[in-house]
């Protein structure tokens, strides 16, 4: 795989770090409704997101384990505005636990947990898949929301963004990527269509049917110029037991 395919999301300051780069903000989205995604969570170093992510239980929020290379070390809960975050419920990272076998985005396995303080009701849990088979057919209208870019060479965004992306077959996929495209990946936006996601969305979740079923993950090139390639997710579905099990014990396993 050429070093050059991948668009990392992390923030702009950041993309000496690597040749290829991850994903980040909505583009062509709309902002989201208020009290709508609860889940929702700012990824944060030293009061900047840097990440999205959202909460699966009262103290562990999915994020992408890619955003690890930015060290963040905060969560911000319960606002679709950034600039309201000190009114918002602030967390600390106690640790993270990425994907044992995780080593680069065009790997795959790019998937993180955060433990954080236990939290109170003011901010929601997302469903996770129930079985090792998300179910999505080719068409499935679904969604993704973050703080990121809204294009390129634009800025972040204060309030929360979301926009519909379509499921994409796998075949498909694999064919406008390349041989050695990562298993275990879902893709939706991005391909013959102006939305998808961009810098700074790494992390977030793709909503099908109110349940999380995929994380941020990459696109191509350092631009989220669309229709271009397929928008990659990490398919949650085929890490279940390694999520219950961490969220049970308490332990990075």
């Amino acid at each position: 795989m050429r070093s050059s395919a991948l668009l990392l999301l992390l923030p702009t300051a950041d993309k000496w770090m690597l040749k290829s780069f991850h994903g980040s903000d909505i583009v062509n989205g709309e902002i989201a409704p208020d009290n709508s995604m609860q889940y929702m969570v700012s990824v944060q170093q030293w009061g900047h997101h840097v990440c999205g992510g959202f909460l699966v239980s009262e103290d562990f929020v999915i994020t992408a384990a890619h955003c690890a290379k930015d060290e963040p070390v905060r969560v911000v809960l319960g606002t679709h505005k950034l600039s309201k975050m000190n009114m918002s419920p602030c967390r600390n990272i106690e640790y993270f636990c990425k994907y044992p076998t995780y080593k680069n985005v065009e790997f795959g396995d790019d998937i993180m947990l955060l433990k954080v303080t236990p939290l109170n009701n003011k901010v929601k849990t997302i469903s996770l898949p129930t079985s090792s088979n998300a179910n999505l057919k080719d068409g499935q209208i679904c969604s993704v929301a973050g703080w990121g870019l809204t294009g390129t060479s634009l800025s972040t965004v204060d309030n929360l963004r979301v926009v519909n992306v379509s499921i994409l077959n796998p075949q498909l996929c694999r064919e406008k990527w390349w041989n050695g495209f990562p298993s275990n990946v879902i893709c939706a936006g991005g391909y013959n269509t102006d939305k998808g996601f961009c810098q700074g969305d790494s992390g977030g979740p793709l909503v099908c049917d109110g349940v999380a079923v995929g994380v941020v993950s990459f696109n191509r090139n350092s631009t989220c110029t669309y229709p271009d390639v397929p928008n990659v997710y990490t398919d949650i579905s085929k890490y279940l037991e390694w999520i219950n099990n961490i969220v049970k014990t308490k332990k990075c396993v």
